[in-house]
């Protein structure tokens, strides 16, 4: 703005000391400085970049179809979609889109604090809650995969991205998982990602006076597109573990019918079908 200030100006003045033969023999030059601010005050009415905004605003693939009757509220992050259930006080699913760039940057985990997301009704999961309760506040979109921008840091550590989750699975398989999604995102230009509980039927645990259930297990499932699309799924027990990634690989097709959640709906049907039949870990 202030650039554009300086160009009306000195065009002002030009105008005013002048003559009008000066005028029309410097009419060439004139021209010109009336397009660069013609161009400028174009660019002016433009919004000013903001990190704190989505790098990807592309939301076709981060959308998944919930089972009928799910109660599900869909809260749209910076760096995440999340479909939150006001029963359970957990997300039924986390998606996002990782892609290298976001795993780098200013934004630090220390000195972001746990908060309630006063976006849902209550009561909702407080940081109370976990007190005590010998589970981890276990985040579904990663702290480490919104590196890039403060506000999707900080949006990482809303309670409607967390589960209770085992200590050792949150610390160790889980996050061997995570980092391999990383290393996936770059290998292959970007993944779509989408994890969340998986409840059982039956009576569940809960934790805290929220009453915030604790998962039986959790699911994850990765999409790579591009020339060669692929799809992978993986279940984990919300149990202390320690083995391979092979030994939690799914099918997408296995984890749409454990969970009863449509992964990537948006798909054209053939690729679908093709991507959610297969899980080869030595693919990826």
């Amino acid at each position: 703005m202030k650039k554009l200030k300086f160009y009306v100006l000195a065009l002002c003045s030009a105008m005013s000391v002048v003559s009008c033969d000066a005028i029309e023999r410097n009419k060439s030059a004139l021209n010109e400085l009336g397009k660069e601010l013609a161009a400028i005050a174009d660019d002016a009415q433009q919004p000013e970049a903001d990190e704190s905004m989505p790098t990807h605003t592309d939301y076709q693939y981060q959308m998944q179809a919930s089972p009928a009757g799910t109660p599900e509220q869909i809260l749209r992050r910076t760096g995440y979609v999340a479909s939150y259930n006001k029963d359970t006080k957990l997300p039924n699913w986390v998606a996002w889109h990782l892609t290298a760039d976001r795993t780098i940057g200013p934004a630090k985990r220390a000195g972001v604090d746990f908060e309630a997301d006063t976006d849902v009704p209550a009561p909702r999961a407080e940081d109370s809650d976990y007190y005590g309760s010998g589970y981890d506040r276990g985040h579904m979109c990663p702290a480490a995969d919104n590196k890039y921008s403060k506000k999707a840091m900080e949006e990482s550590f809303l309670f409607t991205n967390m589960c209770p989750q085992n200590g050792n699975l949150n610390r160790g398989d889980w996050n061997e998982m995570e980092m391999a999604c990383r290393a996936w995102a770059k290998e292959y230009g970007g993944v779509y990602v989408v994890c969340g509980p998986i409840l059982y039927k039956g009576k569940h645990k809960t934790i805290g006076k929220n009453k915030v259930v604790v998962p039986e297990a959790f699911f994850k499932v990765v999409l790579r597109l591009g020339d060669d699309p692929a799809a992978i799924g993986f279940i984990y027990k919300n149990a202390e573990g320690n083995r391979p990634k092979g030994d939690y690989v799914n099918t997408v097709d296995e984890v749409e019918r454990i969970t009863g959640i449509d992964f990537f709906p948006s798909l054209p049907d053939d690729v679908e079908r093709k991507v959610e039949a297969k899980a080869d870990i030595s693919e990826w």
